[in-house]
């Protein structure tokens, strides 16, 4: 069965992390062996090979680069060139593996339909399939100005998020309680004139209002929890969840551990000592079903390997490609098998099509 995840920084690792993604996930580990500046290093997850094993056809995958001013903490760009610069040799990666034929960028519901039927074609093996990928930009710092979407979207560039963590240029974001500003009100607005989906992943409680209260097109949740089970401010309420609810959005499940389980501690916290296993995300399902009444809004939104790894990653997940284990699981839980089909990949596509119709 083909899955679609809705979140993965693909080109962030391959030039952050300097991973070569066409390799298999033991084979980027192995070459990380020793190395010590990043707390992932040698625990990844996802590969592209890894993908197609998992049969995940298909993907939401970012581009991302902060900029932040003078004396922030976070890491990012001194400027909002630098940051587009860098989101470019993002771009120049993707393209590069449509070369190659491992990936294959989707902009249009065409280009979606033929994907789909490439993927459900029994007489071609999954490793040779490429894996589809649908340009998302994660925090909007990186846009100079509003004429650079167009720039963007001329590239193929189908959803946006305007915040990411900490104070953005356009919207602040995690950890913060600030709110969309003016030219962010702006970007919404053109956003909408391009028939773009927005992401309201980050956005703090006064954004989130904001924007669903000011944007008129498709929006989604790439990668969210519930914040009535894991209380903090990166996590959806569910009064938000019910407005997503109400406008046929989706919402991707996260698979970073200290979203998934309560009390989690960034390098204390241990996936199998705490018992953190791929289940503990039905929990979340179970959640926004009860909200909903149906399991028209849940989906898969891993964000694996988003900066975290193995040692944030459930304990019972080695690679990406077991993702294939939330069928059972689901099942297990008394989902039926068209609910199952739902939260793999039916409820992605049907707000894309809508979207995109």
């Amino acid at each position: 069965m083909m899955l679609i995840d809705a979140h993965l920084d693909l080109a962030m690792n391959a030039l952050e992390w300097n991973r070569d993604l066409k390799l298999s996930v033991s084979q980027i580990r192995e070459r990380e062996m020793g190395l010590t500046d990043k707390v992932d290093r040698g625990k990844g997850v996802v590969s592209l090979p890894a993908l197609r094993e998992g049969k995940v056809g298909l993907v939401v995958a970012t581009q991302i680069a902060r900029y932040v001013e003078k004396g922030s903490s976070l890491p990012g760009w001194h400027s909002p060139e630098q940051a587009w610069a860098q989101s470019q040799g993002q771009l120049a990666w993707y393209q590069a593996m449509e070369t190659m034929g491992e990936m294959v960028q989707i902009t249009d519901l065409a280009g979606l339909e033929n994907h789909i039927q490439l993927w459900n074609d029994q007489k071609i093996k999954s490793a040779e399939k490429p894996i589809g990928f649908i340009l998302s930009l994660e925090g909007a710092d990186s846009l100079v100005n509003i004429d650079f979407l167009h720039k963007a979207y001329t590239n193929g560039l189908r959803a946006l998020g305007p915040a990411h963590y900490g104070p953005g240029r356009y919207a602040d974001g995690t950890g913060t309680t600030g709110k969309i500003h003016p030219q962010g009100l702006d970007l919404l607005r053109e956003m909408d004139s391009l028939g773009m989906i927005l992401d309201i992943t980050h956005l703090t409680d006064v954004g989130f209002q904001q924007a669903m209260e000011l944007y008129q097109g498709p929006v989604w949740a790439s990668h969210h929890n519930c914040r009535s089970l894991v209380d903090h401010q990166r996590q959806l309420t569910d009064d938000q969840i019910k407005q997503l609810i109400a406008r046929g959005s989706v919402i991707g499940g996260s698979l970073d551990l200290w979203m998934v389980v309560p009390n989690w501690v960034r390098g204390v916290s241990d996936p199998l000592r705490d018992g953190a296993a791929l289940e503990k995300i039905i929990d979340h399902y179970d959640h926004i079903c009860q909200l909903a009444g149906n399991a028209d809004h849940i989906a898969i939104g891993s964000d694996l390997d988003g900066m975290f790894g193995k040692e944030q990653s459930p304990y019972d997940l080695e690679t990406i490609a077991d993702l294939q284990n939330l069928h059972p699981l689901l099942a297990k839980r008394g989902y039926s098998e068209e609910d199952i089909d739902k939260v793999l990949h039916n409820n992605w596509l049907r707000l894309l099509r809508k979207a995109w119709k």
